[in-house]
């Protein structure tokens, strides 16, 4: 029997995910001695932090942040003087196309060449450091949220009580947006539904929407909803998922936790160890509210944006199958699929997920 956490016991009656996936061990990493990994470890942790103290103290310095309370959102990475306007790396995916016309992109000529990155359940905005990173030197802005109760968001995640609440900073980015300026929105995981909100109140903010390995409800679904379309249990999820109950045992969860132990094999069983091991120093856990919540999404807003959707081939915690049961009845305008990636691309297959994101950034959305 699969014990939880001290203060939580799990719930079978409610998982989080019932993706139809089996169980299967990932790659195993390891260093020239015990003391090497536990050294890497502790400077990943200190480094992660530093960035996390040096970025809000920048920001309070400049007046544009103040002192981090329940409702501050943060934004990766540090503003930029410049931007290097270097050839787009190499990368792959299953799908055969041409992409020389890639390596003489114009970023300027886009429709719009700002990315909006929104992490899944459990991230923050530290997840994507490499995708950041890859778009800045291709020429492009890009902008990552920690929603409510993630990253260094400091609110605690049992309060969180509703699907608005925990979009909030991603809200209020998109509110502060000047007039006329469209983005990119990129929703990994259950930040799929969060852009899906989004979508519904700024349509005329949105250029177009990217779904990574993420949800993607239709009207009147909710995250949950979304999982209930496959076939089998995810045994891995369910052993991972941990429940606590802030308002005692006789109410409904407030928010469930992963063990860190079953991380590599559910989430990163392609990834780095050393993206691994960030991982594990810095995820928070999950609200329960937004996960049971349906939304409720219209033609006219939600459905005037072109959406897309990534598939990624060696999910454990979100399957493939589950991935296409989604894509079925939410007819995105174009599916893509990356070869050998695990759930979180921007560790696995940084590069192949760049070049994914730059091709769609390419597509004009009055074609659709």
């Amino acid at each position: 029997m699969y014990q939880t956490k001290r203060g939580s016991r799990k719930l079978p009656e409610a998982p989080y995910l019932t993706a139809s996936a089996s169980r299967r061990t990932g790659k195993v990493y390891s260093s020239s001695s015990k003391q090497e990994s536990l050294d890497d470890d502790s400077f990943i942790q200190k480094k992660a932090l530093a960035a996390a103290l040096l970025y809000q103290h920048h920001q309070q310095m400049n007046g544009d942040l103040p002192q981090l309370d329940r409702s501050v959102s943060v934004q990766y990475p540090l503003p930029s003087s410049s931007k290097k306007q270097n050839k787009l790396p190499r990368s792959s995916s299953s799908r055969p196309r041409s992409v020389s016309h890639l390596q003489d992109l114009k970023v300027e000529d886009l429709e719009s060449k700002h990315f909006v990155l929104v992490h899944g359940g459990g991230f923050g905005a530290w997840c994507w450091y490499k995708t950041i990173a890859l778009l800045e030197e291709a020429g492009f802005e890009a902008d990552a949220v920690d929603l409510t109760g993630s990253g260094i968001n400091s609110y605690d995640t049992n309060s969180i009580t509703s699907l608005a609440q925990y979009t909030k900073p991603l809200v209020d980015f998109l509110e502060k947006l000047e007039d006329g300026k469209k983005v990119i929105l990129v929703g990994h995981d259950i930040g799929g539904t969060c852009v899906s909100y989004v979508m519904e109140l700024f349509p005329s903010k949105v250029s177009k929407a990217i779904f990574v390995a993420a949800t993607m409800p239709t009207s009147g679904q909710s995250i949950l909803d979304t999982f209930s379309q496959q076939t089998s249990s995810n045994d891995l999820m369910q052993q991972a998922q941990t429940f606590s109950y802030a308002e005692g045992k006789d109410h409904p969860p407030t928010s469930f936790n992963l063990d860190k132990a079953l991380l590599r094999d559910l989430l990163f069983n392609q990834s780095p160890a050393k993206d691994v091991a960030l991982a594990s120093v810095s995820m928070r856990p999950i609200p329960f509210a937004p996960v049971t919540e349906k939304l409720f999404l219209s033609r006219a807003n939600f459905g005037s944006i072109p959406r897309f959707y990534i598939k990624t081939e060696e999910d454990f915690a979100i399957s493939l199958s589950h991935q296409e049961a989604m894509i079925k009845s939410s007819s995105p305008q174009r599916v893509l699929q990356l070869k050998g990636s695990d759930h979180s691309p921007f560790f696995s297959r940084p590069q192949a997920l760049h070049r994914l994101l730059v091709e769609l950034s390419t597509v004009p959305s009055k074609q659709f």
